[in-house]
């Protein structure tokens, strides 16, 4: 009997040190393959959010978030040295899971999603994606210049989960150039890779000799030639036990909600010929918050901000990743303080109850956090008109900060 399923995708990296350590402590796994933005009733009973890994035991045990799942399946072996010997290797193993799941895979995935068509591209933004990946990677190589693996004299789940997540890398960029420049990351993935617990699960790995990906716009699919014309045929009488053919799969999972009272559109059209103050009353006496919901985003990373142009260039570079959810959001979000003593925060409203459809389209959605506003509320409305009026400073952890410089996603 299985221990469990795993729904996943083929070749997901938050899903590698699940299967490898399920296989090492002897424990079948039945994965489930899925498609996030298409999910199955089973897999969104398991999941509301449809995320990828979702863990389902044999016993109903349901668990969500990689790094849960994985210190889940490996501790089932009592005997373990995976998950270190005493309790500071424990927390330094979290530790680095941590750091490679919230800082070194959403940048990867900012940078080569765009060459691969994934994901709108952006020169620029992929770009600041490549100098992002080199600073959260550069600690890593420090951190190495002296360790063997990231804790302790042995191998880890951190190391396995770790190194599953930076295979990105090492699949569409790390050349030859880039691993004689970063010799302690390449040795240590290179070791990891060829461990029996790693291999067992994961193809044999090609190094690359050169990048495989570069800042270019991909290519356009070649869209097929028309097939000549024929004559035409005489129409055949429909015959009454005939089906109608099926509707066109939507391609965006909101386009699924039945047609809104009060079309987004409209209020953009307001919002940008009319003063923001008329716009404001306009939206709170004509908005449906059973149709739409509003959303605080605040960035998770205000402490690494340095320039406010760059942040600025941040949120941009946010924005244009949002382009497949467009015609379902509206907001604004800014940059408040100075150089060097900044925060990023923004309001938007969004097509139905859940952020998740409209903003995981940004493989950088997951730099921001997310919280629903009540439009009853007195504090959340003026938080709204805060962010949408640029007239008003905010105030983070007991100090103020004046607006800097914004953006609006319309």
């Amino acid at each position: 009997m299985a221990f469990g399923k795993l729904y996943s995708y083929p070749g997901n990296p938050r899903s590698t040190a699940i299967r490898a350590v399920a296989k090492a402590n002897n424990l079948e796994l039945e994965e489930v393959e899925v498609t996030p933005s298409q999910p199955t009733e089973d897999f969104k009973k398991a999941n509301p959010l449809a995320k990828v890994p979702t863990f389902v035991g044999a016993d109903g045990y349901v668990l969500t978030e990689c790094i849960a799942i994985a210190v889940y399946v490996a501790s089932q072996n009592e005997k373990t040295t995976l998950l270190g010997k005493t309790k500071q290797d424990y927390a330094s193993i979290l530790k680095w899971m941590s750091y490679f799941n919230s800082e070194v895979l959403p940048k990867l995935g900012a940078w080569f999603r765009p060459l691969l068509g994934k994901d709108p591209y952006d020169k620029k933004a992929v770009e600041a994606a490549e100098k992002a990946t080199a600073q959260v990677v550069a600690v890593v190589e420090a951190h190495l210049r002296d360790n063997t693996y990231l804790v302790g004299e042995r191998l880890s789940l951190a190391d396995v989960f770790a190194a599953g997540h930076i295979s990105r890398g090492f699949e569409y960029f790390f050349g030859k150039e880039w691993r004689a420049a970063n010799p302690n990351v390449s040795r240590w993935f290179e070791t990891v890779v060829n461990q029996p617990i790693y291999s067992a699960v994961v193809p044999e790995f090609a190094f690359l000799d050169a990048p495989k990906l570069t800042n270019v716009a991909p290519k356009k699919p070649e869209q097929p030639k028309p097939a000549p014309k024929e004559a035409p045929k005489p129409a055949a009488k429909p015959a009454q036990e005939e089906e109608a053919a099926p509707p066109p799969k939507p391609k965006h999972p909101l386009d699924l909600l039945p047609r809104a009272t009060v079309p987004l559109d409209e209020y953009k059209r307001i919002y940008s010929n009319k003063d923001t103050p008329e716009a404001l009353k306009w939206f709170w006496d004509n908005w449906n918050f059973e149709e739409y919901s509003i959303w605080r985003l605040d960035y998770k990373y205000n402490d690494e901000l340095t320039m406010t142009f760059m942040s600025s260039n941040l949120i941009g570079g946010f924005n244009n990743r949002l382009e497949a959810s467009r015609k379902h959001i509206f907001g604004c979000a800014s940059v408040y303080g100075q150089n060097n003593d900044s925060v990023i925060q923004g309001a938007f409203v969004i097509r139905g109850q859940e952020y998740l459809p409209a903003f995981d389209v940004a493989p950088d959605f997951e730099s921001y956090q997310f919280t629903k506003l009540d439009p009853t509320k007195p504090e959340d409305r003026e938080f709204v008109e805060v962010q949408w009026s640029w007239d008003r400073p905010v105030v983070v952890n007991g100090k103020e900060y004046p607006h800097a410089s914004g953006k609006v996603f319309k």
